[in-house]
Parts: structure tokens; sequence; C-alpha cells
């Protein structure tokens, strides 16, 4: 276990772990925190693992930034930001660019930069204790760490924009109905639930989910033409792999598949 303070990187079952363990101050990212962050997401670009979980400890999930910083550097509030967000930035985009399947488990509220980690993740679990609250426009702020993004691809951008610009509360069933998560759970079930799909997913094939994540991520304006023969190009890939012919293996045989993680 590597212990950053505020985030804890962990290797269980071929499946890293960041955890976010500021539970006093909400998980709110601060500029340490970023940093600390930043150092579990470059751990799990060098670690032999086939999923990533980002889970957090305590009541709230991730409030967002951290008020007390900001209030405390009122005097300098953009320089702060643009320090901040030159941490952060680039760690957002490299866990959401992580070529391994990447689930986050929100036990509890999320908000401003918070949605954004929580959001960056392929397969978003949640518990039924969860709330959305952007919170951004009530300081007189824009979004940030992609959250922007992340809503508008998950919800559509007319969702984006009434979440971001209303600061209303997005309840658990209704951030489900919307796409913003992809399943609910009691909350003593989150985490285990989280942890069998992380475990199932770093089982599989990684070659085959890479190229899936890859696919589903394409712009959205790519053509028809441009989706298929990027496709082509990835099954190809896939069926030139041991992956493959365990697969097909397996599947004959009536077993689980044993597949190579690189």
């Amino acid at each position: 276990m590597s212990n950053h303070g505020a985030i804890h990187w962990e290797i269980h079952t071929g499946v890293g772990h960041i955890i976010l363990d500021r539970p006093d101050n909400a998980n709110a990212l601060c500029t340490t925190m970023a940093k600390h962050l930043a150092h579990a997401v470059e751990a799990a670009e060098q670690a032999d693992i086939g999923a990533v979980l980002i889970s957090a400890r305590g009541k709230q999930f991730c409030a967002g930034g951290d008020i007390n910083e900001f209030v405390a550097n009122r005097e300098r509030l953009s320089v702060l930001i643009q320090e901040l967000l030159a941490i952060a930035h680039p760690t957002i985009h490299k866990l959401a660019s992580l070529p391994v399947p990447v689930i986050s488990a929100l036990q509890g509220p999320l908000g401003g930069a918070g949605i954004a980690i929580g959001l960056c993740a392929d397969l978003v679990l949640a518990s039924t204790n969860v709330f959305l609250r952007s919170g951004y426009s009530a300081l007189g702020l824009s979004s940030d760490l992609g959250a922007s993004y992340f809503l508008s691809r998950r919800a559509g951008s007319a969702r984006a924009k009434y979440i971001l610009m209303t600061n209303r509360t997005i309840p658990a069933q209704q951030c489900l109905d919307w796409g913003l998560v992809d399943e609910l759970h009691a909350p003593d079930e989150l985490q285990p639930a989280a942890q069998a799909l992380a475990e199932q997913l770093a089982a599989g094939a990684t070659s085959a989910l890479r190229h899936l994540k890859q696919l589903c991520n394409a712009e959205p304006q790519r053509s028809l033409q441009d989706q298929l023969n990027a496709e082509r190009e990835a099954i190809l890939d896939c069926a030139r792999s041991s992956n493959s012919a365990e697969g097909i293996s397996a599947f004959l045989e009536k077993r689980s598949p044993a597949f190579a993680r690189r």
C-alpha cells in the first residue's frame, strides 16, 4: 500500500485502488490532495493491473474544491486555481485515459470537481445515499476537471447545462435514470459489488477491453465509416492475440477463460 496522505494507492487481486481519504473535509480537493492524486494515477499507469477502482472514505465521495483553501487565498484566487489545475487537469486526463477499465464506487454525495473524479470512470456504481449537486455557479465559477465533459457524455448537453447552471440536487434514482451512474446499490452492498466488478474486468482480456474503451470513447463526430475502420483494426488486433484463442477454447470446453493480462 502506498499512502500519499489524503490518497491511498493499493493493489489487490489485479485491481488498483485509488482511495480518497480526507473524510473530515468531505474529501475536498485541495492543492496537496491534487498532488497526491497525481502520484496515485502515475502509480496506476506503471502497475501490472487489469482494472482501477476509485472509492472514498467517509460520508461524502468528494464535495469538490476545498472552499477553505479558496477563502485563504481569495486575494490570489485565480493564481491558486491556475496552480491547482496545472496538476489536476493532466491527472484527470491520465486517469480517464488509462488503458484498463476504470470503475468508481460513489458511496455518498459529490459536487464540483468531485463530479469529474467520480464520472470520469468507464463504469460508475453508486449507493442509494448518493446525490449530485454542482455548486460551481453558486460560487460564481464555471466547471473544471472535465465536469462539463463527463456530464455531457453521460447525460447529454441539455441535462449537463441544467445540472451546472441551476445547482439543483440530483438524487440517486434520478442519477440512474439520467445515465449519470450505471448501477445503484444499498450502502452496505456498494463496495462488494464494485470490488467484484473490478476483479471480473481485471481477469478479462486486457487488449479487448482496451480496444472497446477506445472505440466507445471515440469522438461523437466520427463517421460510421471511420468507426467501422477502427473496429476492423481493433478486432484484428484482438484476433492475433493469445487471448482470443483462449476465449474460444474456453467457450468450447465450457469453462471460464484464463486470459493473460498483457
